[in-house]
């Protein structure tokens, strides 16, 4: 009998990419899929894989039959529910931060720890947060040939990272200030926002403007002048990696994207490495596209990757002055590899374990 699966969430931004995933693939290994969502959201009605199916309110009951639930829900929610999922026999698979960093939920990227798939004392695996996982398969990869010693990251978040909310607000800001000639001096972005009913206490982004700017920061404050999107990087590489001693140091920047996120790494490994070497590591891991010719200014950007479900790679180039290390730029979808995607992936490779 073909097993159950189950989307918490599925009505959400990173639902809704789930099942064009789920819609896209060739062939899936589900008997029923089952759609479940808050009670305002019950009873929609959605398309998945040519049969219209039902949304059902989020309960006890709805894991009932359920062999893998995935999660795509904030955190206090996958943090009550999560649990219950497993107690009712089956496997929760969370895209939010609540396991994360538990001792006894592995913290799952397929192309670099999928033997930990099996290892769920709690019935529980972890999605990684999508900045950590946009540049996972390639430090993975590398790390398994050269192993990485010293990590230093500074990401170009997109607007969605913080949500639908996130996405509509950068929308709204555009608007108010496209073709206004904004930006030549202080304050005049802010003046114009304020002026569209736009004011920035309302902004998911720290109380600055977006348009036409950059945040540097990304998350709640964490105190000692950390957010709380570089202690992830930091933290979650750390265990999906299994090198509880790496030195990693990140910046977080949120960006004017709207989807896709992009990471600057500098990476210090043990062995000797060169950007021949590291070119033939990403040449051969099929989940990730090789995108380097800086003779001809090629190399991956938010809007050539947007929508793809491969880690895009390019500029990379020895470090001037750090021996054994390359810099490289990386880009991700984060709506899909970054969230969706490696849920469902994870979710699939249960299956092989039950």
């Amino acid at each position: 009998m073909a097993p159950t699966l189950a989307l918490v969430g599925a009505t959400g931004a990173v639902g809704t990419v789930m099942i064009d995933i789920i819609n896209g693939r060739e062939s899936v290994p589900w008997g029923e899929i089952r759609l479940i969502a808050s009670a305002r959201s019950a009873g929609k009605k959605i398309m998945v894989r040519g049969e219209e199916r039902t949304v059902v309110e989020l309960s006890p009951e709805a894991f009932d039959g359920v062999d893998v639930a995935m999660f795509d829900v904030p955190d206090e929610v996958s943090a009550e529910w999560a649990p219950v999922a497993a107690a009712r026999g089956a496997v929760a698979v969370d895209n939010s931060g609540a396991f994360r960093m538990d001792d006894e939920v592995p913290l799952v990227v397929p192309e670099v720890n999928s033997g930990e798939v099996g290892n769920r004392p709690k019935g529980i695996i972890a999605n990684p947060n999508c900045t950590t996982l946009s540049m996972m398969a390639a430090l993975g990869a590398l790390h398994r040939e050269f192993e990485l010693t010293e990590l230093v990251v500074a990401s170009y978040q997109a607007a969605s990272g913080a949500g639908q909310g996130g996405i509509d607000r950068l929308h709204a800001e555009l608007e108010a200030v496209a073709g206004k000639g904004l930006g030549s001096k202080a304050g005049d972005v802010r003046e114009a926002l304020e002026a569209a009913g736009l004011p920035l206490a309302d902004s998911p982004f720290a109380g600055t403007p977006l348009a036409l700017n950059v945040v540097p920061s990304a998350g709640s404050y964490k105190g000692d002048g950390w957010y709380s999107e570089e202690l992830k990087v930091r933290n979650e590489s750390r265990k999906i990696l299994g090198i509880p001693g790496l030195k990693v140091s990140a910046t977080c920047v949120r960006v004017p994207v709207v989807t896709t996120h992009s990471l600057a790494v500098h990476a210090t490994f043990a062995r000797e490495v060169t950007v021949d070497a590291a070119h033939k590591v990403f040449d051969a891991q099929p989940s990730i596209v090789l995108i380097d010719d800086p003779d001809n200014g090629r190399f991956p950007s938010p809007a050539d990757v947007v929508g793809g479900d491969p880690t895009y790679v390019g500029r990379v180039r020895q470090a001037l002055d750090f021996p054994n290390t390359l810099d490289f730029f990386v880009c991700g979808d984060n709506l899909r590899k970054g969230a969706a995607l490696n849920t469902y992936e994870v979710a699939e490779q249960v299956i092989a374990t039950l």
